[in-house]
Parts: C-alpha cells; structure tokens; sequence
C-alpha cells in the first residue's frame, strides 16, 4: 500500500448518489505542501518523519528545507 498523507474522504455526489473516495497518497503531494507540514507548529511527528523521507525520495537534502519567514 502507498503511504498516506491524509486520511482518504469519501463524498457522495448529490446527483447520482455514488460515493467518491479521494485519497491523500504522499507521493501526489506538491513539496511545498510537505515543507509547510513540516515547518507547522501542530505537526504530527510520525507524519513529519514520512514528510522528511519523501522529500529525500525526491532529492532535497534535510538541511535545505527553508524555514518559515515571517
């Protein structure tokens, strides 16, 4: 199984009545959404260790995620 980012959310569409599942796999997640997680103040340590080993699946150094400005 993929690793998730999000838990997966089921809507069901008015209309027709079928449910739509959308999951949240951390591979189809933009990386500054990932950087943001992990610079949050709220962040989930387990999430955030998943975050770090993406964005090193990807390329990018640990040391060279840029903090949040203010």
């Amino acid at each position: 199984m993929p690793i998730k980012f999000k838990e997966s959310q089921t809507v069901r569409d008015r209309a027709t009545g079928k449910p739509t599942t959308t999951n949240y796999y951390i591979k189809q997640t933009p990386t500054e959404e990932l950087i943001t997680y992990i610079n949050g103040r709220s962040s989930n340590a387990k999430t955030k260790q998943k975050c770090y080993n993406e964005l090193m699946k990807r390329g990018i150094k640990r040391e060279h995620i840029p903090t949040a400005t203010a």
